[in-house]
């Protein structure tokens, strides 16, 4: 399954509830935070320039509310109310809302409020889930456990200190050592064919005595790893 990653906003005209709100979002793997606003205008005009799937949204704001905010949006992303007032609850859920977060917003809560957001992303795009037998890997990266779905990583690159993932959705870097994903790789899946490279031998388009292309990008291989290399391809036909 291609990783979940909802972009989104906050909007909140409390300074410290924004924050809080952040923080949560910034350890989320699944959300990625595009902007903050502290007032229902300024978050107008930030939605002409960025395409967005979920609002974090205050209700009491100057100005505007966040109900008419809504109001004034054409293409609406889903809604988490995060609110200190319990009596738009009801009102809230005809802007069909996904939840309605009472502050101080506990992590448990806000998780529950975004795993729904999630379902029915999953839903609307019809994203289902992974095989339970698919092989995955966790790698750190940002203060973050990626899930590294095997089929669907190319290769990765040594870079001095850190290593490159290279997949088909998403390209980056973490501070590690090539021997320690050597380790972990199933070695008749990928191969290290060069001493900054190790391959999914799945994705090897073609080959020569000098280079691996794979996804049209070509990549060194070491003269006395070829034969490791015609070894693994003859094993895997």
């Amino acid at each position: 399954m291609e990783e979940i990653l909802l972009k989104c906003i906050v909007v909140d005209d409390s300074s410290l509830q924004r924050l809080s709100i952040v923080k949560l979002i910034k350890d989320h793997a699944n959300l990625k935070l595009v902007a903050e606003y502290n007032n229902a205008i300024e978050t107008k005009n930030g939605l002409l320039d960025n395409e967005i799937d979920l609002i974090f949204l205050d209700i009491e704001m100057p100005v505007l509310t966040g109900f008419e905010l809504l109001d004034d949006l054409p293409n609406k992303p889903q809604i988490i109310f995060v609110t200190g007032k319990t009596q738009y609850a009801f009102k809230a859920f005809d802007y069909d809302a996904v939840d309605y977060i009472h502050k101080p917003v506990t992590k448990e809560r806000f998780n529950n409020a975004v795993n729904k957001a999630i379902n029915l992303y999953k839903l609307k795009h019809q994203i289902s889930a992974p095989p339970e037998d698919e092989d995955y890997i966790f790698v750190k990266s940002n203060l973050k456990n990626r899930k590294v779905f095997l089929n669907k990583l190319k290769y990765i690159q040594a870079l001095g200190d850190y290593v490159k993932f290279v997949t088909e959705k998403e390209n980056f870097v973490v501070l590690a050592t090539m021997k320690s994903f050597e380790e972990q790789l199933p070695n008749d899946k990928f191969l290290r064919t060069h001493k900054s490279y190790i391959v999914n031998l799945d994705k090897i388009e073609r080959y020569n005595s000098k280079n691996i292309e794979i996804d049209k990008q070509k990549l060194p291989l070491s003269r006395h790893k070829k034969s490791n290399l015609v070894e693994a391809l003859s094993a895997i036909q």
